[in-house]
Order: C-alpha cells, then sequence, then structure tokens
C-alpha cells in the first residue's frame, strides 16, 4: 500500500513527489516513458524565477534527483486504469494507494499528413534541442505559431544554413521579444499564411509541399520540426474524472476532482496558462491536499 501514487513523472509529478517525500509519505512514481516531461525538450529556460538560464535537461535531472534522494520509488510502467479505490492497473501490475495524483501533462500534436509518422527519425522531428544538431548546414523547416516554435527556429537558425518558418496565419501567437530576434536573423524566411500538405521523399524527408493560397510550393527541406501545440491523452482517466471537449480534465478548486482521494496536476487539466513555473505550483498543490487528507483520514482512524 501506498500513501501516493503519481500518474506522470515530469515537472508536475516530480515536484508532487518531492512534497509528499518530504512529508515522510510513501509514494510510487508511474511514467510509461522518460523521466522529465516536456521540460527535457527545452535547449534552454530562461523564465523560471531565481534562475537565470538552465537547460531543460538540467532542470529535470536535478529535480529527479532531489525526488531519488528522498527515496522516492520509479517504475516504468504503463498505467491502464484509475479506479475510484485508488487502485492503479498498469501493463505489469495492480497498486494500491491512499491517494492519486494525475500528472500526465500533454503530447505533441501531430500535422497528420500521409507519412507523417514514417518519417519520424528520417526528416520529421517534435524538438529542435533534440536533433536540430543533425541538421547542421542544412536546410530545414519549422511549422507552428507559437513560442515552440519560435524558440525552435531561433535555435536552428544557430546550426542549419537555412530555416523556413511556416505559419497559417499572419500573425503570431509567440512573444514579440523572440519574434523580434528571428527577424534579425538574415537565414530565417517567413512564409505566412501557409500549410504544409504533403511530405516528399524516398528513405528519408527530401521536401515538402506547402500551400500558400491556392497556390502549392515545393520546398526542399532535410527536416521538418512540426511545433503546432500540444494534447493531453486522458482517455484512460474518462471513468473516474469529467473531461472537456479537447480531453483536458475538468477540477474543482484547481487540482481537486469530483472523487475525494484523486487529484489531477499540471497541463493534463483545464488551465489558462502551461508553463514550467504553473507545472510545479500545481504538483506542490496537489501533493499538499493529499497529505492534508490522509493525514486527516489517519486522524479520524485513531
Amino acid at each position: 500500500m501506498y500513501d501516493i501514487i503519481i500518474v506522470g513523472a515530469g515537472p508536475t509529478g516530480l515536484t508532487a513527489a518531492l512534497y509528499a517525500l518530504r512529508a515522510n509519505k510513501k509514494v510510487l512514481l508511474l511514467e510509461a516513458k522518460a523521466y522529465g516531461g516536456q521540460i527535457v525538450k527545452a535547449s534552454v529556460v530562461k523564465n523560471y524565477p531565481a534562475i537565470k538560464e538552465i537547460s531543460g535537461f538540467d532542470f529535470a535531472q536535478t529535480l529527479y534527483e532531489q525526488v531519488m534522494d528522498l527515496g522516492g520509488e520509479l517504475k516504468y510502467e504503463t498505467v491502464l486504469k484509475v479506479n475510484e479505490d485508488k487502485s492503479v492497473v498498469t501493463n505489469e501490475d495492480t497498486y494500491q494507494a491512499k491517494a492519486v495524483i494525475i500528472a500526465t501533462g500533454v503530447e505533441n500534436r501531430k500535422l497528420n499528413l500521409e507519412g507523417e509518422s514514417e518519417y519520424i527519425g528520417k526528416g520529421v522531428s517534435y524538438c529542435a534541442s533534440c536533433d536540430g544538431a543533425l541538421y547542421k548546414d542544412q536546410v530545414v523547416a519549422v511549422v507552428g505559431g507559437g513560442n515552440t516554435a519560435l524558440e525552435d527556429a531561433l535555435y536552428l537558425s544557430n546550426i542549419a544554413q537555412k530555416v523556413y518558418l511556416i505559419h497559417r496565419r499572419e500573425d503570431f501567437r509567440g512573444e514579440a521579444k523572440i519574434l523580434d530576434e528571428l527577424r534579425d536573423k538574415n537565414n530565417i524566411e517567413f512564409i505566412l499564411n501557409a500549410n504544409v500538405v504533403k511530405l516528399k521523399g524516398e528513405e528519408k524527408l527530401e521536401s515538402i509541399d506547402v500551400k500558400i493560397g491556392e497556390e502549392i510550393k515545393n520546398l526542399p527541406v532535410a527536416g521538418l520540426f512540426i511545433a503546432v501545440g500540444q494534447e493531453p491523452k486522458n482517455e484512460i482517466f474518462a471513468n473516474i474524472v469529467d473531461l472537456n471537449e479537447y480531453g483536458y480534465i475538468e477540477t474543482v478548486d484547481e487540482v481537486f476532482t469530483k472523487i475525494p482521494g484523486i487529484y489531477v496536476a499540471g497541463d493534463a487539466r483545464i488551465k489558462a496558462l502551461r508553463q514550467l513555473t504553473t507545472a510545479v505550483s500545481d504538483g506542490s498543490i496537489a501533493a499538499t491536499a493529499a497529505i492534508k487528507e490522509i493525514n486527516s483520514n489517519k486522524k479520524q482512524i485513531l
């Protein structure tokens, strides 16, 4: 029996574990892929208070080490179902807890083009900081209009020969400061009011078709970096929580779900802002709520 089971080992889940372990609770982290979450892909983080600059990987690694040093337990298993009695079913086993925190975050949204999945690792990427170095002195394209796309284009401009920044609108959602930096670069070309409609290549990506108005333009590129947003994967929790039309979990008063003892924190829930600061904030709030409930129930039994 665990005090708290946390589904997801990104910044939110790791922060929740940190707070729970410091409260002397027995904690199990369940992660399907790798600890660290989306922040690992960030080449540099400059908006976290009191830390002027740090790579996403270093941030995640330090947080992970904090949790492990306190005796945290992490198992790489895929969660299949969470039940109302706080039992968690994975592809390997079933675990019981007094409280469950869902911190599964979000995944990269795809363009859903023919052959997109087949080109992953062969020209298509969702992480510029992970794969950018593979395209040194080559021509690449970035698709998107938010901060991630702008940051990816800026990062790649220091590696690639040329970067096409393709956005379906005229205006960008990303920060004006980053946009100004991009406009000062002489190897970045903006292609606006446009959509990538086709991927081409034999063994690997060789070019993309871009629709600009009614015109189809072919751009020879070695790499396509897709940064068109993210989406949750919360279907497995539909038996215990309510999801909105976009798949995000509905909460009551920040991290509380409709079932006592089951919490949701981080990007998986409905919220106005999804940033590293709000991720760790959610993790601490959810863990503190779970700790309070567990301690309260313990006193009632005594």
